[in-house]
């Protein structure tokens, strides 16, 4: 039999407590916030801290389940009558199991039902979390599995049910929700389906036949990689853009552009062979101001340098905005960079080689960004600056690209979890105005666009472009299949194939030595043979079943249809002056006057 009880625990003594004893007994007496007075017996912790035993408001069922294990559940419930309740429908489950009506997984399950669907989710939740995913998908995961437990009605695990998903998805599709977004949303659910089975919350997960969306035939960002000559326009317009914006002029509107009255002009939109123009006017007009253009230069170099540091390494943008100088080892043979795993899609932490040509770019920003670094320090009235204190910078004097009249040459000055670059949270609309500047369609002829993730897309073109072998590409861009590399980041518009084919071995149609021999058949055509060979006509005298013997010659008379004297015949009747029409050798069937050489029986090559 089993019994209900209330459990007691113990906790820290409540500020402002007092100890007195009673009885003999230590009790501690407080205030709670309502302003009533407590009173608790006092006992000793493990710890040796004082602390006051308290009885929890709610039974507890102790029983033996169906295994004969001593179990403790928690009833809920306040009234001792109604506990006793919940412990006989506990017993008779257990008792259920031990008669073999209801298997032992069966039980577990139904001890999670009256659950809120609420708890179950949070502790998927935290098993998520546990894995080391990264907020943004433990974030998408809540928002998804919370939307459509309202939409749908899901209050308890009894609830889940694959149909009233389909039927949600049915609806959003209606909707013009993307099969991609779709997926996301069934796959979330699916997910949460194999957890809880997996802990014995549910004998079977209801979304596992809810069928996937067709991602290909409903395309909603279809990325295409970009020329080598739209990378150019791109990377010089980043670098100007930034000082150019403060040269434009100012145009009238058109009369249809005009909304309100004295709102009739508006500034020239920057184009790629008038961005140098508008530079040198920005520089005229800032002519007082050289901090700002100075600034506006190093923003102008930052975002070139984003790019191309994209198009080379194939980093993901939040990858990019989490790298540190720390993470760089410019100086090795090769320089790369190593990327935490915290900050990695695939969470392993690898290592990307950077080019040679990049990596001194990266030193020398590294070094002007220390060097101003250094030079707001120095000049702030709030911060003390040491420089003895300082790493000693390596300056070349007398170089006009450095601050000063200096070009500093140690990057390794910054502090090590400095960001290498301000990725800026609104970067797509920054590439959006820098492709509309560059001349380059945001948009082809296909529905193709290019934005940030395009970057990565062009770095996969370009290995292959190159003809870097697929093995390796799929290396460089970190992925788990090469599918994934060739199909879906690789850009086959920008393959040469043409000269791929170009490149395949010339054939020719006439043999080594380049001839032809006229062919038996009725059309007449020549066609090549190597070696020629003929069919030797006659009959061997003393070994009938030596006939038909190929010979090897070295021409053919069609005027005549008689074979060359210089053809050796060998053990056979001569025939070289009698007309081929004219005989009989068994071998070949004459039909209107003329032979196919088809109808030959297969004959024994010459030796």
């Amino acid at each position: 039999m089993g019994t209900v009880y209330r459990e007691t625990y113990t906790k820290p003594l409540p500020p402002g407590a007092e100890i007195l004893t009673r009885k003999g007994q230590r009790i501690a007496r407080w205030k709670d916030k309502a302003g009533k007075t407590r009173t608790a017996p006092v006992t000793v912790g493990k710890d040796g801290t004082e602390r006051i035993t308290v009885t929890a408001s709610t039974f507890t069922a102790k029983f033996r389940d169906g295994g004969r294990l001593v179990r403790k559940v928690a009833t809920g419930c306040r009234d001792e009558t109604a506990a006793r309740r919940v412990l006989a429908d506990l017993e008779r489950r257990a008792e259920l199991v031990k008669a073999g009506v209801v298997t032992a997984g069966e039980d577990a399950v139904a001890s999670y039902q009256n659950i809120p669907l609420s708890d179950h989710i949070a502790a998927f939740l935290e098993h998520q979390e546990a894995k080391n995913l990264c907020e943004t998908q433990l974030n998408d995961t809540r928002s998804r599995l919370n939307r459509i437990a309202a939409d749908c009605g899901f209050r308890r695990l009894a609830d889940l049910n694959g149909a009233t998903l389909e039927r949600w998805l049915v609806a959003r599709k209606a909707e013009d929700m993307s099969a991609r977004t779709r997926n996301c949303y069934r796959q979330a659910w699916v997910t949460f389906g194999n957890w809880a089975v997996r802990n014995s919350r549910l004998l079977s997960n209801p979304f596992a036949a809810v069928p996937k969306a067709d991602e290909k035939a409903d395309p909603r960002r279809k990325r295409r990689a970009m020329e080598e000559s739209e990378l150019n326009r791109l990377l010089a317009v980043a670098t100007l853009r930034p000082l150019a914006e403060l040269g434009r002029i100012s145009v009238r509107k058109d009369r249809g552009e005009v909304q309100r009255q004295r709102d009739t002009w508006k500034w020239e939109r920057l184009t790629y062979d008038g961005l140098g123009a508008a530079a040198e006017r920005a520089r005229d007009r800032l002519r007082d101001n050289p901090a700002l253009v100075a600034k506006l230069k190093d923003r102008g170099r930052e975002r070139a340098l984003i790019y191309k540091m994209l198009v080379l390494t194939g980093l993901r943008k939040g990858e990019l905005t989490s790298l540190t100088v720390t993470q760089l080892d410019l100086d090795h043979d090769p320089p790369y960079l190593t990327l935490d795993c915290a900050d990695e899609k695939n969470r392993e932490g690898n290592s990307l080689v950077i080019r040679s040509d990049l990596a001194a770019e990266l030193r020398d920003w590294l070094a002007d960004k220390a060097a101003a670094l250094q030079d707001a320090a120095g000049n702030s009235q709030t911060v003390k600056f040491d420089p003895a204190a300082a790493k000693p910078m390596k300056c070349v004097a007398g170089d006009s690209r450095g601050r000063n009249g200096q070009s500093c040459q140690d990057w390794t000055a910054l502090p090590p979890n400095t960001p290498v670059f301000d990725v800026p949270a609104g970067l797509l609309r920054i590439l959006n105005r820098d492709l509309r500047a560059a001349g380059i369609p945001k948009r082809d002829e296909r529905g193709r666009t290019i934005d940030v993730h395009a970057m990565r897309t062009t770095f996969g073109t370009l290995l292959s472009k190159a003809g870097v072998y697929p093995r390796t590409a799929q290396a460089a861009m970190r992925h788990s299949t090469i599918d994934l590399t060739m199909n879906v980041y690789t850009d086959p518009n920008l393959l040469d194939i043409q000269g791929a084919i170009e490149a395949l071995p010339d054939l020719s149609l006439h043999g080594d030595e380049g001839r032809t021999i006229a062919a038996t058949g009725t059309d007449g055509d020549g066609f090549p043979l190597v070696p020629p060979l003929v069919p030797e006509l006659g009959r061997n005298a003393d070994d009938p079943s030596l006939s038909c013997q190929f010979l090897p010659i070295r021409q053919l008379d069609a005027a005549t249809s008689s074979v060359d004297d210089e053809l050796a015949v060998s053990g056979c009747q001569d025939i070289t002056k009698k007309p081929l029409s004219n005989v009989d050798n068994g071998c070949q069937e004459s039909r209107g006057g003329e032979i196919r050489t088809l109808d030959l029986l297969l004959p024994k090559q010459a030796r």
